[in-house]
């Protein structure tokens, strides 16, 4: 009789085990995928568990295509995304909605010692295809028809990511068209180019300035973009003073698109977990509050409403 009584307890705390492990995954939403995003997420989730304390978040980075990756795989709720979405991925079942938009910037050392006049002169699409693509020049000096030997270091991304995919569809390229010293993640590429005064890279918003300062961080300058390719920047393409000016100009549809974009969630199919849908609705309500505080650009209205509408 004690070995029944036994054992029926021990299949009784199996059974409720299995139910608390149950649930506990139910309200456990992991996440992976691109830098670009991160930041925003991060402090959409803290903000998320001040109303839900019940869910659990587990977020991770390691560019986009580690976020596609994982969520087609089904191995995390939701992957971090930032670049268009190809077709082929549409092909495998990819379900998306945007979230935020945010840019991506070229980026040098503020030791270059050709600062002053890139930030007046500033460069082209064809230049920066011309460095970043094509190698048709290697030295900074090329760019102001003189004559030295100041080889410019041209780095990129070595984790499949939006921003070099978005940086090479600006310049009419894929991300394994880009040559360079290949720096894995978004912080690790900002930081090869402050180290290099003859460097020069591409950066997400949020890693080339400081949301706290409003400010480009320390070491790093941005490169502005001659968009009307007349030789020199013009009152008008001058936005990159301050943090706040830079996300007006990508809000206005002043700074060209690519490589101004939209950045998503994504998953295998439309997410089924109650918890995961539930903070995707909330991320596009109440969560846009978050979003110009912690430096990206909301998406309009109308947007809002249609990714709102593939939820239902």
């Amino acid at each position: 009789m004690k070995k029944i009584t036994v054992y029926f307890l021990l299949a009784g705390l199996v059974f409720l085990s299995s139910c608390v492990s149950r649930k506990q995954k139910e309200q456990t939403i992991s996440i992976s995928g691109a830098f670009a995003i991160y930041p925003l997420v991060v402090q959409w989730s803290e903000e998320y568990k001040k109303e839900h304390p019940e869910v659990r978040f587990n977020i991770s980075g390691g560019g986009a295509g580690k976020g596609m990756a994982d969520a087609l795989a089904g191995a995390v709720d939701l992957g971090m995304f930032s670049r268009e979405i190809m077709q082929e991925e549409i092909n495998q079942g990819v379900w998306w909605v945007g979230l935020t938009i945010d840019a991506v910037v070229p980026t040098i050392s503020d030791k270059n010692p050709f600062l002053e006049r890139l930030k007046q002169r500033g460069m082209t699409r064809d230049e920066f295809r011309a460095l970043f693509i094509e190698e048709r020049f290697k030295h900074w000096d090329e760019l102001f028809h003189a004559s030295g030997n100041a080889k410019v270091a041209v780095y990129t991304r070595s984790d499949a990511c939006g921003a070099a995919g978005t940086w090479a569809s600006y310049l009419g390229g894929k991300q394994e068209d880009i040559k360079g010293i290949g720096i894995y993640g978004d912080p690790g590429l900002a930081e090869a180019v402050v180290k290099d005064p003859a460097g020069i890279g591409f950066n997400n918003t949020i890693y080339a300035y400081d949301i706290r300062t409003g400010q480009k961080r320390p070491g790093i300058e941005v490169i502005p973009v001659d968009i009307n390719e007349n030789g020199t920047i013009d009152p008008e393409e001058d936005f990159y003073g301050s943090f706040g000016a830079l996300l007006k100009a990508i809000a206005d549809g002043v700074y060209p698109s690519p490589p101004a974009r939209e950045l998503y969630f994504v998953s295998n199919g439309k997410p089924v977990k109650q918890s995961v849908i539930d903070f995707i609705r909330w991320a596009l309500t109440e969560g846009q509050q978050y979003v110009k505080q912690a430096g990206y650009v909301p998406i309009d209205s109308k947007k809002i409403d249609e990714y709102l509408e593939k939820m239902k």
